[in-house]
């Protein structure tokens, strides 16, 4: 079947082949110009790229076409077709067999399921006539679709032919991640950011082959998950914010909406419920889960460690049973966070206690548990995955116990730390980070003694104490976010900071057109705008 399936998608791209060399005979040979694939604006920068030094015109005549019978395959190319509507407004059809006069075409086609491949490797083929991307799965045809939105320009040619048309480079690319996991990170618990705000950043973190956002839904400020056996945590949990803002949280159909949204984009969102310390609001609403022996108080500062889970009650872990199956039942992905940093006031003995039990709990609802590096003292399962931020020999332990383990150091990956001295926003306790620091490392040595083979991938958080709103997150997470999905998806030969901050002042044609508000270092030389963008389309 499948090799049928195969010489089907064969024949069918021949015949769409045979149609296109008819129609070019009847219409006017194009000399395109010679343009370089190398020196385009793509990021992560792919593995393998070979200029042929003449370019794909993209037209209202070009069609998409997929591999047959292959629904997730149609669904990349309508996803293609509607980015390039965003971008061009070409209308550009799907599969639509009754349009036979195309002389140009782009084929997503899958290769044979046998075929050896990492699951987000990609193969795109640039040209005069036709585009091929190539994939075993929808999911690297997606990744490879965001290669070629990169290369598509902001501006058309109006005089190679009647019709406006945009020339993408010619050439090969041949093209996988360098590490499975590639992450970023957004607290909505310090202050709280709308499902408007999120998905907008989902398409951000797409657009440069991020495959993982991770939720921080709570801590001493504020719960921002709906759980339906314990309705105080929202009502009462979710009314406070850093600074005594009015909170906020999400309705497990808001919830479910934005795990269904991330997925159309191959991402996997990842829940965080951090415990045992960073408890303070859940504590708020059920005041029997809290272990410090204080009265428990509305809390809108910034200050961490003073908060626990009692960690010895087994009401407590009955309350923590009911959290982790309810999220989990909205999460399809594999992964639950759990937390585990910061729990000062728990005793050693009582935090190890308790994390071994919430593994455990974990993985009775077929998750793997996450964990910041602290959790790597208890005793869990070798499947549990410890988040590196900040003590390196934690990292080690964890190699030690055979875990992998999340690379995110504060003082390269926290996206909350200052550029500088004069930063808007931000915090600087791990350091400055400007641009150039924060891309310039290499996941691969960062630990001696943590390998690559240790490495699940990277990730770069983004705590949410001194921002409110999406302009400030922006400020933030861009340009910086962008070096970290390089880091993540390029191999480090192929991670050069002279050639990456060209790539990066390149981007300023889709952050202006997304109206992203980005950091304008001084490091780099934004491109400039010759014509007026186009304006964006509703969504």
């Amino acid at each position: 079947m499948k090799r049928n399936s195969l010489l089907k998608s064969i024949l069918i791209f021949t015949a769409v082949l045979a149609i296109t060399a008819c129609e070019q005979e009847k219409n006017k040979v194009i000399n395109f110009p010679k343009t370089d694939l190398a020196m385009e604006n793509m990021i992560p920068m792919p593995l393998k790229v070979n200029a042929s030094n003449s370019a794909f015109g993209l037209d209202q005549n070009t069609v998409i076409h997929t591999s047959p019978n292959m629904e997730e395959f149609h669904e990349v190319g309508e996803y293609l077709s509607e980015k390039i509507k965003w971008q061009t407004q070409l209308d550009i059809a799907v599969n639509d067999i009754q349009n036979t006069s195309s002389n140009r075409v782009i084929f997503i086609k899958q290769l044979d399921e046998n075929t050896p491949s990492n699951k987000e490797a990609y193969e795109l083929t640039i040209l005069q006539d036709s585009i091929i991307l190539s994939s075993t799965t929808a999911e690297g045809a997606f990744r490879g679709v965001q290669t070629l939105r990169q290369l598509i320009p902001e501006t058309s040619n109006d005089t190679l032919s009647d019709t406006e048309m945009w020339l993408i480079p010619s050439g090969e690319i041949a093209d996988h991640p360098n590490f499975e996991y590639r992450g970023a990170m957004l607290d909505v618990a310090r202050h709280f950011f709308s499902v408007k705000d999120v998905k907008k950043y989902i398409d951000l973190l797409a657009y440069y082959k991020i495959n993982s956002l991770h939720l921080h839904l709570t801590d001493d400020q504020g719960w921002r998950i709906e759980i339906k056996s314990w309705p105080k945590l929202t009502e009462v949990g979710g009314s406070t914010e850093v600074g005594g803002g009015p909170g906020g949280f999400y309705t497990q159909e808001d919830y479910k909406e934005l795990v269904a949204y991330a997925a159309s984009q191959y991402i996997t969102i990842i829940p965080e419920v951090d415990m045992p310390g960073h408890t303070n609001a859940a504590s708020l609403a059920y005041p029997f889960l809290n272990g410090n022996g204080k009265k428990v108080e509305p809390y809108t500062g910034i200050d961490v460690g003073f908060s626990t889970f009692d960690t010895r009650k087994d009401t407590v872990y009955a309350f923590i049973d009911d959290v982790v199956r309810e999220i989990s039942e909205m999460t399809p992905g594999p992964y639950f966070h759990a937390g585990g940093d910061e729990s000062l006031v728990t005793k050693k003995d009582d935090f190890n206690y308790f994390i071994s039990r919430v593994d455990k709990i974990v993985k009775k609802y077929d998750k793997r548990m996450i964990g910041w590096d602290e959790i790597v003292h208890a005793d869990i399962d070798t499947t549990a995955i410890a988040q590196f931020w900040s003590n390196e020999e934690n990292a080690k332990i964890a190699v030690e116990k055979g875990m992998k383990v999340i690379l995110s150091p504060g003082k390269k990956a926290y996206l909350d730390m200052k550029y500088d001295t004069v930063s808007k926003y931000g915090l600087h306790w791990a350091g400055y980070i400007p641009v150039d620091t924060a891309y310039i490392w290499s996941p691969e040595y960062y630990i001696k003694g943590v390998n690559k083979e240790n490495i699940l991938g990277v990730e770069a958080p983004l705590w949410s104490e001194t921002i409110t709103n999406m302009e400030e997150l922006e400020y933030l997470a861009f340009p910086r976010v962008i070096g970290h999905a390089e880091i993540g998806w390029s191999t480090e030969e192929n991670r050069d900071w002279e050639n990456y901050k060209v790539r990066l002042g390149n981007q300023t044609p889709f952050l202006d057109r997304m109206n992203v508000k980005y950091y304008p270092s001084e490091l780099i030389e934004w491109k400039k705008q010759t014509l007026p963008i186009k304006p964006r389309l509703k969504d």
